[in-house]
């Protein structure tokens, strides 16, 4: 019997169709929460998911690279497709590997998916206790209060990106514990790192990824740069981030040394995860424990590639959804992460990220959880039951990005020198209003003249993500240098800081990307994944240069926290509350926040958008009104006095008690 399963799993390997999935899904599942290693002071228990494999090992090393094993275990089959190995004594410091054998041949000897700690460059997994991998006051620390998830005001960040450059003033330049460092000023005197996070107000700092991935080698991680998309070791941080990357322990000890200072400065942190591919294909860990099993396959047997990464994985499949859940709830527990961004969601099913979502909220009610709702390419499994943005009404508690705004205030990211609402292009005011009301359903959006959109996806506002820009495509200020060239500087300017107005005060969860606030710029390169530190590294002293901008930023951020009217939790309070002014023509978004009926201090709230090339007049009608924002400049709360003449790519806030 056993051999004909063996050639089962050997034909699996060539036969495509519902034969290989009919396949897979015979694959029997492990319901234990103990897979990879139980570590005690007098012995270690291994246990691998391999169904199909002929044999497995456990190899044991002295170091974390290089030397042969210094012993060598024969594992034991066990229940439901898994092999075990307890051996006596204490093995702490060791490195370990599994290898299994398929149809006659030993696959490569590869750590554990489940690794929690490893060597250098992630290749062998270390036998450690977990709890000497904990800073002081580890057991205290508290994630700031949060309420509701429109409160978000989400910071996208690179951690070598932000204390690389000499403008940083950060000591510990590239590494999680720079992050840890206050008080670090640039070659002026202003704020930089965790003080200017602090300074600008945000709530949530969102960490491109953050755990062990493949491109930077950990023994040379000056040599080359990458945003970390390349996963290699789901439950392990990055050793490039960490002062000893050969040290098992010091990798997680400082990152937890970042979230604990994060936390108690009044910053919750997002991790940016990455289940969606894997870094290699026919070599990752989970192909040589069990070949096939953990990826998608094309109509011809092929690993399938909507991740446009060479492979996809199968969340739908039992023991990938296994993983993926226990995975996030790891970094929950153990790390104390506060959120979530899901990449390429999109390749995702809908059932395994309502299941994570569900577990994940059991154990931090307030926990943020968003992702990209696309693809990359064509996937196997049907739309029908893919996270997509589409589908955003089906799931529980998370969120989309939307790309109807992102592309409406600033042009297509496909089109380099496309223009958008914000630059001066005609005909994008129904994709304003459709951001400005988080994808929820409203009377006055006309939705067949909205970008990419025909109908409202979000059942709430707090399921969309409002942003003009991320990681990926260009940074807002050179999309706005491209798009539009013949601008002079203080257009530019002046578009930047419309564009950001839009995001900040539009209904749902805002997102900026970091540097935004002082006018970041990455020369033109388009996606910096791999470019050098000359482009990536956030360059300080620009918070100087452009001040100003960072001032309007930081009060556009004060400005949301302080008034409810922009960060409603409900469609229904948007419809009702939420009134454009159909007046105003093309190239002008204006409307009307009744702050009365939502709560806020300011009984009325009108919200002014110029996006052309010419000044307009404006009046708010009768009534006291004070200006808090006139032509994208804090106004002090000044008296209005009739109307008011916007300059163009301009932003104007009025208000009445």
């Amino acid at each position: 019997m056993k051999r004909m399963m063996m050639l089962f799993s050997f034909l699996a390997q060539f036969f495509s169709g519902k034969g290989q999935e009919g396949l897979y899904d015979r694959y029997p599942e492990y319901k234990g929460d103990d897979l990879g290693l139980v570590y005690s002071d007098t012995s270690c228990r291994f246990r691998i998911w391999a169904p199909y494999a002929e044999r497995a090992q456990l190899l044991l090393y002295e170091a974390g690279m290089g030397g042969d094993p210094f012993a060598t275990y024969e594992m034991k089959q066990s229940v439901s497709g898994t092999w075990l190995s307890v051996i006596a004594g204490n093995f702490s410091g060791k490195f370990y590997t599994f290898r299994t054998m398929n149809t006659g041949k030993w696959s490569a000897a590869v750590a554990d998916p489940y690794v929690k700690l490893t060597g250098i460059n992630g290749k062998r997994g270390m036998i450690a206790d977990l709890s000497l991998t904990n800073p002081p006051g580890w057991s205290e620390d508290k994630s700031p209060p949060f309420q509701h998830k429109t409160d978000a005001i989400i910071y996208e960040l690179h951690v070598r990106d932000a204390s690389i450059s000499a403008s940083s003033g950060i000591r510990a330049k590239g590494k999680f514990i720079g992050l840890t460092e206050l008080n670090t000023r640039n070659t002026a005197g202003h704020s930089t790192g965790l003080s200017h996070l602090k300074e600008l107000g945000v709530t949530h700092v969102h960490l491109l990824p953050v755990f062990d991935y493949n491109s930077v080698d950990e023994t040379k991680p000056d040599l080359k740069y990458n945003w970390g998309y390349d996963p290699l070791n789901y439950n392990v941080p990055e050793g490039s981030y960490a002062t000893n990357a050969y040290d098992g322990i010091t990798r997680i000890r400082e990152f937890k040394e970042l979230v604990n200072k994060f936390h108690r400065h009044g910053l919750r942190v997002v991790m940016d995860v990455v289940y969606n591919h894997t870094a290699l294909t026919d070599s990752s860990y989970f192909n040589q424990l069990v070949p096939g099993y953990y990826y998608r396959q094309n109509k011809e047997g092929k690993f399938s590639n909507a991740s446009a990464c060479g492979n996809e994985t199968a969340s739908e499949r039992a023991m990938f959804r296994k993983f993926m859940l226990e995975s996030m709830r790891f970094w929950v527990k153990e790390y104390h992460i506060d959120g979530f961004r899901v990449d390429l969601m999109g390749i995702h099913d809908i059932e395994t990220m309502n299941l994570i979502t569900k577990e994940l909220h059991k154990i931090k009610p307030d926990i943020l959880i968003y992702g990209e709702g696309w693809t990359a390419g064509a996937s196997p499994l049907p739309d029908s039951l893919r996270a997509i943005k589409a589908n955003v009404s089906k799931l529980d508690r998370i969120a989309v990005f939307s790309d109807d705004i992102r592309d409406g205030i600033k042009g297509s990211v496909f089109d380099h020198k496309d223009r958008g609402f914000a630059s001066g292009k005609p005909g994008m005011e129904q994709s304003i209003r459709f951001g400005v009301v988080a994808a929820c359903k409203h009377p006055q959006v006309d939705y067949a003249k909205v970008n990419y959109s025909k109908k409202p996806y979000a059942k709430e506002p707090w399921q969309t993500i409002s942003y003009c820009e991320c990681h990926d495509n260009h940074v807002l200020w050179d999309k706005l240098r491209i798009s539009a060239p013949d601008a002079t500087l203080e257009e530019r300017t002046n578009m930047h800081k419309l564009a950001l107005s839009i995001v900040l005060t539009s209904q749902g969860i805002s997102f900026i990307h970091a540097g935004t606030e002082f006018l970041r710029t990455k020369k033109g390169v388009e996606n910096s994944f791999e470019s050098a530190d000359s482009i990536n590294a956030i360059d300080w002293d620009l918070k100087t240069q452009h001040y100003d901008v960072f001032e309007y930023v930081k009060g556009l951020i004060q400005l949301r926290k302080a008034h409810p009217a922009f960060r409603l939790t409900l469609a229904k309070s948007i419809a009702r509350y939420l009134h454009f002014d159909e007046t105003t023509g093309e190239g002008l978004v204006a409307y009307t926040l009744d702050g009365k009926k939502t709560g806020d201090s300011w009984k009325r709230i009108n919200v002014y958008f110029n996006g052309t090339g010419q000044s307009r007049i404006i009046s708010p009608g009768k009534g006291i009104w004070k200006v808090a924002i006139q032509n994208n400049q804090w106004m002090q709360d000044i008296p209005l006095n009739g109307s008011i003449t916007m300059k163009p790519y301009s932003c104007t806030i009025v208000y009445m008690k």
